[in-house]
């Protein structure tokens, strides 16, 4: 008996399990970008013992693989008298990597607005709150933006993980549909193909972003915008 062949029912699953990529990166994002951000500012903390044990947690975090971790989440819960979904395992799992790498980049960020405005806002007896919300943070967005679109590539990409704890996503839907039709060549590749139409335009709109801060930041009065937030009283 010969399998079915690919038709519009099996395009249709993938398309759902396409959006359900998304929901997951979308929950990974807000979340870890949440928690990134608290990593962010622990890693600038003037407290040494903050800033040590942030490094730790950073270290051990991008030393695990993601696999690891969505394993623990799922299989090693449970063991301890907690029940996990699916779809809680894997977004708290890509959640904590999540907060991992992109609380560096944005460590990275907030250190590489230049010294003086952290001087100049000092010399405004400005509290450390108050220099961080009012001078420094506004800069380090900007710096953020194109790396932090750039790593939105990543995450869509490693939820096709989330199919070893049987969340069926869209890498889940094509390994559901070929075995059912056995036709491995055009499964996999229209599913690169919907994996290329949702990380493209995010990749595109990165590369634009990282030309219009490199052009902000070569132009001569780059600084001055952020001049009279220095001078005011």
């Amino acid at each position: 008996m010969t399998a079915t062949a690919f038709n519009a029912n099996h395009f249709g699953f993938l398309l759902q399990g396409a959006m359900w990529t998304l929901v997951l990166s979308l929950i990974a994002f807000v979340g870890g970008g949440i928690c990134a951000f608290v990593v962010a500012l622990a890693r600038v903390s003037p407290r040494r013992s903050v800033r040590v044990g942030m490094g730790l947690w950073v270290q051990l975090v991008q030393g695990s693989p993601l696999l690891v971790i969505m394993f623990l989440a799922y299989f090693g819960l449970p063991t301890l008298g907690i029940k996990v979904s699916a779809l809680a395992a894997a977004g708290a799992s890509l959640t904590i990597y999540v907060s991992a790498y992109l609380g560096e980049i944005w460590r990275a960020a907030i250190q590489a607005v230049p010294r003086p405005q952290w001087e100049a806002a000092e010399c405004l007896a400005l509290s450390r709150t108050q220099r961080m919300v009012k001078v420094v943070l506004p800069q380090a967005v900007r710096l953020a933006t194109p790396p932090t679109v750039g790593f939105m590539v990543q995450i869509i990409k490693n939820t096709s993980l989330a199919s070893v704890v049987g969340f069926v996503e869209l890498a889940r839907s094509g390994q559901i549909i070929n075995n059912s039709i056995f036709e491995p060549f055009i499964v996999y590749l229209v599913i690169a193909a919907l994996y290329f139409a949702l990380c493209y335009p995010l990749s595109v709109w990165s590369r634009r972003l990282e030309r219009r801060a490199g052009s902000a930041s070569a132009a001569p009065t780059s600084l001055s915008s952020h001049e009279p937030i220095l001078t005011q009283p």
